[in-house]
């Protein structure tokens, strides 16, 4: 059993592998790393390792034998890919936290963060949602599919730190954006969407965008630069634990505030047309389309406890990601 007590010494030189460097927050911890003064980390491609292949992984991490490994390769998307490709999602979220995990504990990993959702509470827990919410209810369909396979590598890091004594920690992040994002507005997540959806009509002078919804629900938002902070600092300071409390070994990771998605929509389209003078193209609302859950506010008091606070707000976050935008088109 992880002892909660125990010290964790990361050296500057300790062998750590990112899986899942070039997504959005593997590169964000790997900047994080990288400015920290982290010297020896590994990373490797999907084309120079397939994640879904478990004599790959095991290939792999028998050679390398990292000390550290922060899992935050999956398989993501929004609303319309998840309801689109729900086997897809399934399967590879799944696998590849199952090859992972247990290549981490075949091979001796000191330490393993495992990047969870947000989506894996149920669809209408009370708000803001704790860790201990977890499996008390019914999840939303229309991400059950990836939600499954996030709580099955939770649970899979929780079992193997009770039998075996490992010491993996679970994060469950809210939604995220930043440098490195997909905007492509049919698979991506709502904010990065919003930003090229308005940027195009920008572009285009169309008088109107169209969005998915009622722009009701309410989001939470954090800047990838900041969990990439809190996920080192987990790294450092927080171990699992199995007691009493079956949430011990999992943390929150948000900002705390959330906002609907009509006032988000509302604040990316000022900042997309700010400095010209079509500044009102108007928001129209499909309401054919889903919803998805009413509220995925998260209850941040466990990562708050240690210390960790976000430092970049949410429409400097956004200024800074359609900034990232722009340059990547």
């Amino acid at each position: 059993m992880a002892d909660t007590k125990q010290k964790i010494i990361m050296n500057k030189d300790a062998k750590i592998y990112i899986a899942g460097h070039r997504g959005l927050v593997g590169s964000a911890i790997e900047r994080k790393l990288k400015a920290d003064g982290y010297t020896n980390l590994l990373t490797r491609t999907h084309k120079e390792l397939d994640l879904t292949d478990q004599a790959a992984v095991n290939i792999f991490f028998e050679n390398e034998k990292p000390e550290y490994v922060f899992l935050a390769a999956a398989k993501v998307g929004g609303i319309g890919a998840n309801s689109a490709y729900p086997a897809d999602f399934i399967y590879q979220n799944t696998i590849i936290g199952f090859n992972v995990v247990h290549a981490a504990y075949k091979n001796g990993v000191k330490k393993l963060v495992n990047l969870g959702s947000s989506c894996i509470y149920p669809k209408l827990a009370p708000q803001p949602m704790k860790e201990e919410y977890l499996l008390t209810d019914l999840l939303e369909p229309t991400n059950e599919a990836y939600a499954i396979a996030k709580i099955s590598v939770i649970k899979l890091c929780t079992y193997y730190n009770r039998q075996y004594g490992t010491n993996y920690i679970s994060v469950m992040p809210t939604n995220l954006y930043g440098p490195g994002d997909n905007y492509d507005p049919s698979g991506s997540h709502v904010l990065p969407a919003l930003i090229r959806k308005f940027h195009e009509a920008k572009d285009s002078g169309t008088d109107r965008v169209t969005l998915w919804g009622d722009g009701s629900p309410k989001r939470e938002f954090l800047f990838s630069d900041d969990l990439a902070e809190a996920l080192v600092m987990l790294m450092q300071k927080y171990n699992a634990v199995n007691l009493s409390n079956p949430a011990g070994d999992f943390v929150n990771i948000g900002s705390g505030k959330d906002l609907t998605i009509k006032e988000l929509a509302e604040k990316v389209r000022g900042i997309v047309y700010e400095g010209t003078s079509n500044r009102n193209c108007y928001i129209e609302w499909d309401n054919s389309k889903p919803n998805g859950a009413p509220q995925k506010l998260l209850d941040i008091s466990r990562i708050t406890a240690l210390g960790f606070s976000p430092k970049i707000e949410l429409g400097e976050g956004i200024k800074l990601a359609y900034k990232d935008f722009l340059g990547c088109n």
